[in-house]
């Protein structure tokens, strides 16, 4: 049976180990299931299991960064643990201690907390471990929140690396919002040719892979550099982008299975417009359904002033 984990990420003295603290005196999350607590950080507060309703609550600290699989499953099989809480270390990155997990072990939620008064300051100078905490998490909690802050800054650093999460405020006087500002698109979907701009071409990569069905019939067009897809059958290219997320480091080529009868007379790596209609279906590179492109024309292009896209 799956163990399942839900992470708590943030940096240090972000509310992290109250939130945990205050889960698990709370009897409809704690209700008696055998509960492996791991910590990989220590700050100011502390855990007390002095106040759990049920005290099936094992903590552990561990080491994020040597911690190895044999020992997380020996430490779940000591506990005979039934689920995993685990309370990250944010000066590290989480994919090399979710590689570690044990097979059996599988994430049942990933949230952010982040300290309003600090986060941007974090996002400028320490980018790389934002975008690692924001973009895998199902929600953040942006705490020690005054009711004058300006919100507009915290939700676009949020939705500009994941769409989907959701957003949580938590004033200092006790009281918690939902974010509820729109994220329009910058290009129109009702347009009879939906329009990608050249500065928009990560946004609609991350939209159209991530919610293709909307796109579905949509004719689009966009600037892009001719690519090859490995795995394709003749007549399909791969029209696309580099995309830089955070930095220099994480730059990779975003493109779409583009069907075009011409393409092999289509130079590598060389500006194209494509304008092609959408269509949603199975593909190896989405390892499920996903967006194909079916050209409608593609002709030559200059380079877009700005070559690598971001977000």
């Amino acid at each position: 049976m799956p163990i399942p984990v839900y992470t708590f990420t943030g940096f240090l003295d972000s509310g992290k180990t109250k939130f945990i603290q205050e889960t698990l005196e709370d009897e409809r999350f704690n209700s008696g299931e055998r509960t492996l607590l791991l910590i990989c950080e220590e700050g100011e507060e502390e855990y007390d299991p002095s106040t759990y309703p049920h005290k099936a609550v094992y903590p552990e600290v561990i080491d994020q960064e040597t911690v190895t699989t044999e020992e997380l499953d020996a430490l779940q099989k000591k506990h005979h643990a039934q689920r995993v809480i685990l309370e990250l270390n944010g000066m590290q990155m989480i994919v090399p201690f979710y590689q570690k997990m044990p097979r059996d072990w599988e994430l049942a939620q990933e949230v952010m907390f982040a300290d309003a008064t600090t986060i941007l300051g974090y996002n400028a100078n320490m980018r790389s471990l934002v975008v690692d905490k924001l973009s895998g998490a199902e929600m953040v909690v942006y705490n020690r929140m005054e009711k004058t802050t300006d919100k507009m800054p915290l939700h676009k650093l949020a939705r500009a690396l994941n769409r989907r999460i959701d957003i949580v405020y938590d004033y200092t006087d006790g009281t918690t919002e939902f974010d509820d500002i729109p994220d329009p698109l910058p290009f129109d979907l009702n347009a009879p040719v939906v329009e990608i701009q050249d500065d928009d071409y990560a946004l609609f990569y991350r939209d159209v892979t991530e919610e293709p069905k909307k796109y579905d019939g949509k004719i689009i067009r966009f600037k892009g550099q001719v690519a090859r897809l490995k795995s394709d059958k003749p007549g399909m290219f791969a029209p696309g982008r580099f995309v830089m997320t955070c930095c220099e480091a994480d730059i990779q080529f975003m493109g779409l299975p583009c069907k075009w009868a011409d393409c092999r007379k289509l130079e590598m790596r060389s500006w194209v417009t494509v304008q092609a209609k959408v269509q949603v279906k199975h593909h190896p590179l989405f390892k499920g359904v996903g967006p194909i492109l079916n050209a409608i024309d593609v002709t030559p292009a200059s380079a877009p002033k700005q070559e690598v896209a971001t977000f």
